[in-house]
């Protein structure tokens, strides 16, 4: 269950998250050189990511090409990193859940 952290959420989060979510990562963590959004849709699909945003530019491309990758889309704005690993490690069974349904492209955390 890897999650793509995107580079509106602290790199921080990445390694704070570690033990709940194995294999996640930072954006900026990647060498790849990416830095448009749909860059990062097409790395996330096919290096089997979940893209975890506050950003509504994935919904829309994912509105468009579909998915993989998934997004999870943070709702509650932007905040520390405090709060945003809290959040996603109390929503982790949900997020599990979602990722392992393929008929769902997009989980909304508020």
């Amino acid at each position: 269950m890897k999650l793509l952290l995107d580079e509106n959420i602290s790199f921080r989060v990445a390694k704070s998250i570690e033990t709940n979510f194995p294999g996640s990562t930072h954006i900026s963590l990647i060498n790849d050189g990416l830095k448009e959004d749909l860059q990062i849709f097409k790395y996330a699909a096919v290096n089997n990511f979940a893209i975890v945003t506050f950003d509504e530019d994935f919904y829309d491309l994912q509105l468009l090409r579909g998915y993989p990758p998934k997004i999870i889309w943070l709702r509650f704005g932007n905040s520390n990193n405090l709060k945003v690993t809290t959040k996603l490690v109390e929503h982790r069974q949900a997020i599990e859940s979602f990722l392992s349904n393929p008929e769902v492209g997009i989980l909304e955390i508020y």
